[in-house]
């Protein structure tokens, strides 16, 4: 799926599927990707997967299974589940890598992101964008936001070079309405929001703000 404008993709972190579907069901209509978080993908297995591609076929479904090996045996089970991404983490060996993209060619759409959680190098970037991979998810984790790190200048200096790269950056982490403006001129693929759409008082009155936001931005 392309489109000029950024999409937005909601994180199902829920611990239990009856959550993530309820979630789901408030916000679906504003939402272009439906995430499996890992907390979820932990929780309930590729069952969630499989529900929330057989309840909303016409979305796009991502496993954020965090990959670190064994990456054709876990990126099929994701693609088998009815998933059309998922995600490696960037410390796997650049084996497992090329193993889940083998698995990703074989499903119609299927795509696989590199997670940037933790460190990673510039060198790596380099070999990810040889071995064919086009998504990188740049995520600033949720410890890090537990104690305080806010969005700054090297983020975004980091999403700009990714994307001059060549790579389609989704970027996560916490991320409000408030920050979308942070990153206004870089060709970002989705914002993904959790807690601040599934947490808010109206959950799809949130999600159609942040969509209305992003086509305020980059329309």
């Amino acid at each position: 799926m392309t489109t000029s404008l950024p999409m937005l993709q909601v994180a199902l972190d829920n611990q239990c599927l009856a959550d993530a579907l309820t979630s789901t069901r408030l916000v679906h209509e504003h939402i272009d990707v439906i995430e499996v978080g890992t907390i979820l993908c932990v929780a309930e297995g590729v069952s969630a997967v499989r529900n929330l591609k057989a309840l909303y076929p016409e979305k796009i479904i991502l496993a954020d299974a965090k990959i670190a090996d064994a990456g054709s045996i876990l990126s099929k089970m994701c693609f088998d589940a009815g998933a059309d991404w998922t995600t490696v983490i960037c410390c796997a060996d650049i084996n497992t890598v090329k193993s889940a993209i083998k698995e990703a060619k074989n499903k119609e759409g299927g795509d696989v992101q590199i997670e940037l959680t933790g460190y990673w190098t510039w060198e790596q970037a380099e070999a990810w964008r040889e071995a064919g991979i086009e998504q990188v998810v740049y995520h600033r984790s949720r410890d890090a936001q537990a104690a305080g790190v806010a969005w700054g200048e090297s983020d975004i200096n980091t999403v700009r070079k990714l994307s001059d790269m060549g790579f389609k950056v989704t970027v996560t982490g916490g991320l409000a309405m408030e920050d979308l403006h942070l990153f206004r001129g870089i060709p970002i693929h989705v914002f993904i929001a959790g807690r601040s759409i599934r947490d808010a008082q109206c959950p799809a009155t949130a999600a159609a703000q942040f969509k209305q936001t992003i086509a305020e931005l980059w329309g």
